[in-house]
């Protein structure tokens, strides 16, 4: 933009306690003079900490001085640059973190866009204090104090590979109506805005040139109601800060200590700056004197405080690091030791702390005579110097057709553009779906959701990145980014829902899936976990369900590892499933058989149940019987007699039927006998005594336990087995 007709720039100072208008030009890069110079101290508290309350007030008062200048340098004023007190600005500390979809090498793109992740945190949570008051603020700085890679401290962070990386930063904020209040108090005074800086960048421009911003510096300036911090390196401002504690509180520890007026005691303050001994009348009419040593001991307590938050402020903005020195301007930082207690609390040689005043003003002329360079003159020239640099002003661009002012502090981008018009960070930066929480046979489970889209961003139709710079007048659109699905898994891609039971089925092996249930209730492995789901899975199944999935008939009672066993009952992997043996039902047709007739087949097949052939004629006198002899030979009375020989023809068949039991779910015939009781069975069924297979043997004759004497009837079921 063009200067003034005459080629000068004119700088306003709007402070707490007055403002000073500057009227100069720059010759070459290096050199400014000033023309003309006009300060006017408030007579009411039209500014209170830097920020304009009444807007009408200050307006007559630029306006004054503005007319003051004009008369001085014969020229019309149309132009003004100014500055937006530190005291205003609110500071912010965030932690952010940027999580990859997978391992990936970090670049410069990545950490870029972790800072505005990090400043856009920052932004939300001023929202949130403010949300009541409808503030909008802007973004005018911001310093990494410290990154992490995979959560662990790392001073460079790119070029290596990570799952996240994370920051420690320090944002700061100028609020909407501090710019809003200077703007209108210019306005109404008749002038235009050329440019707008912040009072610490203008102290900057003159207290700190370029060459020495790679070097860790901080710059103080000490005012009357705060004390502004700001931090440089590695070649730019880093960051802001600024506590509540300043000059007036030296002013009101003379006040108490000489019960004095405060307008008197800051008339003491002042002139103990220049004078040794300084004179005044108290409350009560008395005529008073004291020497500038006495002052400083007065107000050593207060200097103490201040320094001491100052430095704590200082450590903090610097990311916990000691600077490598300070530089103090303002008024109050020229009260005697302060710059020595600050040097003692920041653990710094006391030459490493120094006032800038006439030393930094070396490349600066005043023509108008009366004009001592201090300290005080660097913020209002510093201001006017701003204005050739024309770096920290507010640009204006459109956000899908929205107009946005932007603060344009050398480096705005895209990305500051979309918060300043709204834009949140779940609509900047793609989103993970929600992780998905449920518990797998008591243990918690979690599986993480899906990395949503990218934001598309254009600028003026070209698809950039939101790092972009943003320039005046930019047509930005975008299309927000998208939140991913939540976290999904079915249960057969749960590892232990996969496993199988191996059983031996009828001779065959099957291989079984487990059972599971979800929430007490069967399901499949195709069925898909919900959120908080409990699920349980079990090491068994039972035999009505694995006979279901081999797709076989379901038999009342099996035999499992050789036992009888039930439908219900429980199939481990190995276990062994048989038929349980049935007996051979007898054909419909099948005619009875006749015992006698059976009986006279059997001695047909057996020579021990064939008669007898009849004796010989000659053996008939002889005793058959002849265990009834005595032992002299002669026969026992009475046993000849009562001998009956048994002649062939007189031999009759016994009639018998053998009698059919159940033997542990086998059929089983038992011998042939007129009253089998339960010791027959080991005749004729399998059971190896000698080998005992438990501590007890269980002998039970339909469901009741009995002895080895019981009788047998047809078709009792016998357990004969070790328990």
């Amino acid at each position: 933009m063009e200067t003034n007709n005459e080629g000068f720039v004119f700088g306003l100072d709007i402070g707490t306690r007055s403002i000073v208008g500057t009227v100069g030009y720059r010759i070459g890069t290096d050199r400014f003079i000033v023309v003309a110079q006009e300060s006017i101290e408030h007579t009411t508290r039209a500014v209170i900490d830097g920020q304009i309350h009444d807007i009408s007030t200050v307006s007559r008062t630029i306006a004054e001085i503005k007319n003051s200048l004009e008369n001085r340098i014969h020229c019309e004023l149309t132009d003004v640059s100014i500055a937006a007190a530190g005291r205003v600005l609110k500071t912010k500390k965030v932690h952010a973190i940027s999580e990859f979809s997978s391992e990936t090498k970090v670049t410069d793109d990545h950490v870029q866009t972790l800072d505005m992740l990090a400043v856009e945190k920052a932004y939300e949570e001023i929202r949130q204090e403010t949300q009541d008051d409808a503030k909008h603020f802007y973004c005018v700085g911001y310093s990494a104090a410290r990154y992490y890679l995979n959560g662990y401290p790392m001073e460079m962070i790119t070029m290596h590979t990570a799952k996240n990386i994370g920051v420690d930063l320090i944002a700061t904020f100028l609020p909407d109506e501090v710019v809003d209040g200077l703007y209108a108090a210019v306005e109404e005074a008749g002038l235009h805005v050329a440019s707008l800086t912040l009072e610490p960048i203008a102290a900057i421009q003159l207290a700190i040139p370029e060459k020495f911003r790679l070097l860790n510096i901080a710059l103080v300036d000490v005012g009357a109601g705060t004390s502004d911090v700001s931090i440089v390196k590695e070649g730019s401002i880093t960051a802001f800060g600024m506590i509540p504690l300043a000059g007036d509180e030296l002013t009101e520890a003379i006040a108490k200590k000489y019960l004095i007026d405060f307008e008197t005691a800051e008339r003491v303050k002042r002139q103990c700056e220049k004078e040794k001994i300084v004179q005044f009348r108290n409350i009560f009419g008395e005529d008073t004197e004291v020497e500038q040593g006495q002052l400083a001991e007065d107000t050593g307590e207060a200097v103490d405080e201040i320094t001491r938050n100052i430095a704590s402020c200082i450590t903090e903005l610097n990311g916990g690091k000691p600077v490598s020195a300070v530089f103090v301007v303002g008024g109050g930082g020229k009260h005697e030791g302060f710059t020595d207690k600050l040097a003692e609390h920041l653990d710094l040689p006391e030459n490493r702390v120094a006032i800038r005043g006439a030393e930094v003003l070396t490349n600066v002329t005043f023509e108008q005579p009366g004009i001592q360079k201090d300290s005080t003159l660097v913020t209002p020239i510093g201001i006017c110097l701003n204005y050739y640099e024309q770096r920290n002003n507010f640009i204006h661009v459109m956000v899908n057709d929205q107009r946005v002012k932007l603060y344009d502090n050398g480096k705005a981008t895209v990305l500051d553009a979309c918060i300043s018009s709204g834009f949140s960070q779940n609509n900047l930066f793609p989103i993970r779906g929600d992780e998905l929480h449920f518990s797998v046979n008591g243990e918690k489970r979690m599986v993480k959701g899906k990395a949503g889209e990218v934001a598309l961003v254009r600028k003026n139709g070209k698809e950039v990145s939101l790092n972009e710079p943003a320039l005046e007048n930019d047509q930005i659109q975008i299309r927000p980014s998208t939140k991913g699905e939540r976290g999904r898994i079915s249960l057969g891609d749960i590892a232990e829902c996969r496993g199988e039971l191996e059983v031996t089925l009828y001779g065959r092996t099957v291989l079984c899936p487990k059972l599971i249930e979800v929430n007490g209730s069967l399901a499949s492995v195709m069925y898909d976990v919900q959120p908080g789901d409990k699920i349980e899975i079990f090491d068994y199944i039972s035999v009505a369900a694995i006979l279901e999935y081999a797709d076989m008939e379901k038999e009342e009672f099996v035999l499992l590892n050789g036992r009888e066993a039930g439908l219900s009952a429980k199939v481990h992997s190995g276990d062994r499933i048989e038929r349980k043996p049935k007996p051979k039902p007898k054909p419909e047709d099948e005619q009875p058989v006749d015992p006698e007739e059976d009986f006279q087949k059997q001695m047909e097949k057996d020579p021990l149940l064939q008669p007898l052939k009849p004796l010989p004629d000659w053996m008939q006198g002889i005793p058959f019987d002849t265990a009834k002899l005595g032992t002299d030979g002669t026969v026992i009375p009475g046993m000849q007699e009562n001998r009956r020989m048994v002649q062939p023809q007189q031999a009759v068949p016994v009639s018998r039927k053998p009698v059919m039991v159940v033997i542990n779910g086998s059929p089983v015939s038992l011998p042939l006998k007129e009253n089998p009781i339960f010791v027959d069975v080991f005749d004729v069924y399998p059971f190896d005594m000698t080998k005992a297979g438990g501590t007890r043997l269980l002998t039970r004759i339909n469901g009741v336990d009995k002895d080895f004497t019981e009788p047998l009837h047809e078709g009792d079921e016998i357990e004969l087995r070790w328990i």
